[in-house]
């Protein structure tokens, strides 16, 4: 380790700048709280010795009260910055204290040694915080030399099965024993007193550590990682209701941030939402969503002074796994909900590759005004009305404009252009997909792996791009970088369900309903992909599911109309549509559903009435084309049904492509006009 007055060399490029009191990476500055930098620091200052907990405490807090806990996370903060390898270099030795050994040399099998230097023998029980647990290792200290390192007589294979290791140990112990004089060991317990060192054992004791290690760490049960997990909407403690997207919003970034491993469900936001302002205990909570973990929060804003509490719970017994409070300036919250994630992967034992921790550690934003913009933006984006969502759309845009290379902000402004799309609130789908479009490209262009910039691009390629390949490669893509992500599952059943891939659609409308069991969206699009598929009786089970959830969601009541529809079962589907026009808040959809199953059941002047209703409609705001061509084909009028179907094309209408799968059109399929329309969609 070179240096020189004012840097000291570390490894791997790193570099300690002294003058300045920062780390460098290829003379690049490299994120360290001061805390961190000034631990960091010692360590390097005193390499190759082990300083106690205690030690760094007093050294680098310099008297104020601490918690071991904090210098945990500055050791954490200090191997995340020195990369992946950096464990081998910053060590712990349990119990004892921390080491900073540059020329430390990992090694699967160090092979027994016998010297005549050896006088005293230790056995050290360090932490492998990269694998399942700790290793027992057997040093040899020698006499004449007090500083020299200690040498490593042997560690016991891992291939071996658990009896052989504890075997190993055993005889490991017997051999050193057998080698030793008796005066000898007499020098040891002498030794031994003199220098009070904790972790050194005199010879006859070495047996007994290594059978009860052996025992306690292979024969006793061991806890499994916990899997699953649902962060429940975090609790507004600021007594200000204006904070409440505040809270809302660290919750959720948290939530996203876990989503990103592999090897956890993270329950999604849609289904763990239904939890805020309920007192809903945490057991109910995680039997409700089928988690074996359950995390909650408290968010308190003093001034600029962030304080946050975390409680993680065994969904199982209520029992209480760990908890932490964070004190953070309002500006800290971006990296704030970084380390939360971070702390609670460790404590459900989720075993992280070097790739998992950078997900983790991923900052989107070093604005702390654009990343508040965004939590802005979100919040009133997901309250899913009309005006709230144009609210979000203004807080994007104004993250943005705080910092233009925010990629996460571009994504949430594509998605709120497309559900104002979707939504049927009036504006048509040229004005708003466009836009929805450029904001998602934005969005990969600064950053290619994010997983909702491609799920929002492959909405819009599939809505309204009717690009059927493009789209299947979007929604491919953000499930491969985020497996748990229930939406851009659910993007992909829908797609397929649309392309008439049924049982494709069904299985993955069913993997997002797992990962989302609450969402009212998530259940009632399940049973659009069976309807579709024609496993009715399946289809009204589900729908009849997301209804027990919440009985006014008028999207369910209008699919299961369209399903007694189809069977025959005009009163009963009259009656859904008509609840579905109660509960849907002026959209048009259901409108549009009531007026078919009023023509097909003979009720047609009624028919004709709500057609007319929808003519008046369309004078105020925007009503899709298709919805009137699906009236007049109820009402037998094939010309006008046909006019208006070639209409909803030149307006690239979102519901037009339904009509692959959508068997009311079954009459027409010989017509050449709806030949030559299915052509041009791209429909085979």
């Amino acid at each position: 380790m070179a240096t020189n007055n004012e840097r000291v060399n570390l490894f791997n490029g790193f570099t300690l700048d002294l003058a300045r009191g920062c780390l460098l990476h290829a003379d690049r500055p490299v994120h360290l709280r001061p805390q961190s930098y000034e631990v960091l620091k010692y360590l390097v200052e005193n390499k190759g010795y082990l300083i106690s907990k205690d030690k760094l405490i007093e050294e680098v807090w310099q008297g104020r009260a601490v918690t071991d806990g904090s210098l945990g996370k500055c050791i954490e903060e200090v191997r995340e910055a020195l990369g992946p390898e950096a464990r081998q270099y910053v060590r712990n030795v349990r119990g004892r204290g921390y080491i900073f050994d540059p020329g430390v040399q990992e090694c699967s099998e160090m092979h027994l040694v016998r010297t005549e230097e050896i006088d005293v023998l230790s056995v050290v029980v360090e932490d492998d915080e990269d694998g399942d647990g700790n290793v027992l290792r057997i040093v040899a200290n020698g006499r004449h030399q007090p500083r020299s390192p200690a040498v490593d007589l042997g560690t016991v294979k891992p291939e071996l099965d658990t009896r052989a290791r504890v075997e190993r140990y055993l005889e490991l112990g017997r051999n050193q024993i057998a080698a030793r004089p008796i005066s000898d060991g007499k020098f040891a317990i002498t030794r031994v007193k003199r220098r009070k060192q904790v972790a050194l054992v005199v010879l006859p004791v070495l047996m007994i550590a290594a059978a009860a290690f052996g025992y306690f760490k292979y024969f006793t049960p061991r806890s499994e990682p916990l899997s699953s997990i649902a962060v429940l909407p975090f609790t507004n403690a600021s007594g200000d209701p204006n904070m409440e997207y505040l809270s809302e919003g660290i919750g959720e970034s948290i939530n996203n941030s876990l989503s990103q491993l592999p090897g956890l469900r993270v329950m999604s936001r849609n289904s763990v939402y239904r939890f805020k302002g309920r007192e809903t205990d945490v057991g109910t909570a995680g039997r409700d969503l089928n988690v074996q973990a359950v995390l909650t929060g408290r968010v308190a804003l003093s001034g600029n002074d962030l304080l946050i509490s975390v409680e993680l719970v065994n969904a199982a017994d209520n029992t209480h796994i760990w908890g932490e409070h964070y004190n953070r300036k309002l500006t800290d919250l971006g990296s704030l909900q970084t380390e939360i994630a971070r702390d609670v992967s460790r404590k459900l034992r989720a075993q992280l590759s070097p790739a998992d921790e950078r997900k983790l550690a991923k900052n989107y934003t070093a604005n702390a005004e654009a990343y508040e913009l965004y939590l802005k933006g979100r919040y009133h984006h997901f309250k899913l009305t009309l005006p709230e969502i144009r609210k979000g759309i203004t807080f994007y845009q104004q993250a943005i404009a705080a910092d233009p290379t925010y990629a996460l902000a571009y994504a949430g402004l594509a998605e709120a252009y497309r559900t104002l799309a979707i939504a049927g609130w009036g504006v048509a789908s040229k004005e708003l997909f466009p836009q929805a479009k450029a904001a998602a490209i934005g969005a990969l262009e600064l950053d290619p792996d994010l997983a909702e910039a491609h799920i929002a691009l492959g909405w819009i390629e599939f809505f309204f791009d009717w690009d059927w390949n493009a789209a299947e490669n979007e929604f491919r893509k953000a499930i491969e970088l985020s497996p748990n992500n229930a939406d851009a599952h659910r993007g992909f059943a829908h797609l397929s369900s649309n392309l008439g891939r049924g049982d494709e659609a069904i299985a993955e409308g069913r993997r997002a309903r797992e990962l989302d069991p609450l969402s009212l969206l998530t259940n009632a699009l399940e049973g659009q992909f069976l309807f579709y598929a024609g496993h009715d009786d399946e289809a009204i089970l589900r729908l009849r599911k997301s209804l027990e959830i919440e009985p006014d969601f008028w999207i369910a009541h209008n699919i299961l109309g369209r399903v007694y529809a189809r069977q025959g079962r005009y009163d009963e589907a009259i009656g859904e549509f008509r609840k579905a026009i109660e509960f849907a808040g002026g959209a048009n959809e259901p409108v549009t559903q009531l007026g078919y199953a009023l023509a097909k059941s003979g009720r047609r002047e009624q028919a004709k009435e709500t057609l007319k209703e929808l003519k008046v409609s369309a004078t105020k705001s925007y009503v899709p084309a298709y919805n009137f061509a699906v009236i007049y084909n109820g009402l037998g009028d094939k010309e006008q049904a046909l006019k208006y179907l070639e209409k909803s094309f030149q307006e690239r209408e979102v519901q037009i492509t339904f009509i692959k799968i959508d068997t009311r059109w079954n009459e027409m399929h010989d017509d050449p006009r709806f030949q030559s329309l299915m052509q041009r969609l791209g429909f085979k």
